[in-house]
């Protein structure tokens, strides 16, 4: 049973055959797709999570100290990540019965929703507790969306992008994270820089949400222009990129997925002690204000979208896998030494942010797809969308609640030694599972 043809896909197939009269696909091609799509998804995601420091813990967690309305605004925080794997087996339910446009469309419009209904949430003044299970409500749907927008298409460019160059082609999907970041930070700081206060808390911090669901309608005409149309639909189908129950799944490919979860967790853990904590820090911890640091964080991020580009010429010569292992060893050195930087002033938060992104940078650009080939057919495409799901969970979720806790109880050097653990993680995954071939040269 399939639903009829939208307008939307309808456009996104003709545009389409107006550019491939020749019925092929570039690789590159679908890198666009790919890039667009996590560009938007960032972007909601780094929204979020400025304003999980610079807005909530005034405007929803107002009866307690900002130390722990930050804490309490992170717990919510990590909602998104514990629905995604939800969300994962409900859309993946929904492609199986109406197929991968009906997916799609109805996954981006609740993320859209769920973005702009945060908008217009009230303050605890209003509302009282209502509106913290409001904000929670809608971190859910957030969550559950983003385990739809699972397109398949960065399992799709590793599979197809030529052999000599899977390194690079793996990074360009991860462009988005940088990306989505310069832009939710610029916008925060801007904001932050040029309102009052009372104006910012009022409407200022409200319009980033709006412009992330605009962002939404964008991503999902290009993620319906290549995913809906016949040459996609002849690759996922080649490729064997099709639904599988979670269940059956999880059944068959659970030691693979659970392994290729833990693979890049020390890259997922540094993403977040990289991109929210410092925030957090900074704002509670020092005499800085916020539209100081975003700017630093905005700088950083175009170092770490360079460090992307960057990984993929490296693993095209040392391998995935290797450069995967080198790179969680660096993150253990790292962070022995680096948070501590953060109490250092402007030139120390400088230092620490640079050095985090390139070493985020190498790391996260090889971190996307990494098990894919590895997977039988059958099961390849609902089991990326799981080891994404759960390296997210393990890896990010609960990273800025976690490093947070322990950096204002135990110092910074804790929330070192919790970015260490995940380090070792990698370690201990990569060594197990000596079959994951995240190459097919250089390994």
């Amino acid at each position: 049973m399939a639903l009829p043809t939208s307008t939307l896909e309808r456009d996104a197939r003709q545009i389409h055959a107006d550019g491939h009269r020749d019925g092929e696909v570039d690789p590159g091609e679908i890198a666009v797709g790919v890039v667009i799509g996590r560009a938007s998804e960032f972007f909601d995601f780094f929204v979020y999570a400025i304003a999980s420091v610079v807005v909530f813990p005034k405007l929803i967690f107002p009866f307690v100290d900002p130390l722990t309305g930050t804490l309490y605004s992170f717990a919510i925080f990590a909602l998104a990540f514990i629905a995604r794997p939800f969300g994962t087996a409900l859309f993946m339910a929904i492609d199986r019965r109406y197929g991968r446009s009906a997916k799609l469309t109805v996954a981006l419009f609740l993320l859209g929703t769920s973005t702009v209904a945060i908008a217009f949430l009230p303050g605890y003044d209003t509302l009282g507790t209502l509106v913290i299970w409001l904000l929670a409500a809608f971190r859910v749907g957030q969550g559950l969306a983003w385990g739809g927008t699972w397109d398949g298409l960065a399992p799709l460019l590793a599979i197809n992008a030529p052999a000599q160059r899977r390194g690079f082609y793996a990074a360009l999907p991860q462009l988005g994270a940088p990306i989505g970041l310069i832009v939710a930070s610029a916008l925060f700081a801007y904001f932050l820089g040029n309102l009052s206060a009372e104006d910012f808390f009022s409407w200022g911090w409200r319009y980033p949400f709006f412009v992330a669901f605009a962002i939404n309608v964008v991503a999902l005409f290009a993620r319906l222009r290549m995913a809906v149309t016949p040459d996609y639909v002849e690759l996922f189908k080649r490729g064997d990129l099709q639904p599988a129950r979670v269940s059956d799944t999880l059944r068959a490919e659970g030691k693979g997925i659970l392994v290729g979860a833990f693979a890049p967790l020390a890259t997922f853990a540094l993403f977040h002690m990289v991109t929210v904590f410092p925030l957090s820090w900074v704002f509670l911890f020092t005499t800085e204000g916020p539209t100081h640091f975003l700017i630093i964080e905005a700088i950083a991020a175009l170092c770490g979208l360079v460090s992307v580009f960057v990984s993929g010429v490296i693993a095209d010569r040392i391998g995935r896998r290797n450069l995967l292992g080198g790179s969680a060893a660096a993150i253990a050195v790292f962070s022995g030494f680096a948070p501590q930087l953060l109490s250092g002033g402007f030139v120390g938060e400088s230092i620490f942010m640079i050095l985090a992104f390139i070493l985020l940078g190498i790391s996260f650009g090889q971190s996307s797809g990494v098990v894919a080939s590895n997977f039988a057919p059958k099961y390849r495409y609902t089991a990326s969308a799981l080891t994404n799901d759960f390296a997210w969970l393990f890896g990010a979720g609960f990273a800025p609640l976690a490093a947070l806790l322990l950096a204002s109880n135990f110092g910074l050097l804790a929330a070192g030694a919790y970015l260490l653990s995940g380090a070792v993680c990698t370690l201990l995954a990569l060594r197990f599972n000596k079959r994951i071939e995240m190459a097919t040269s250089g390994d």
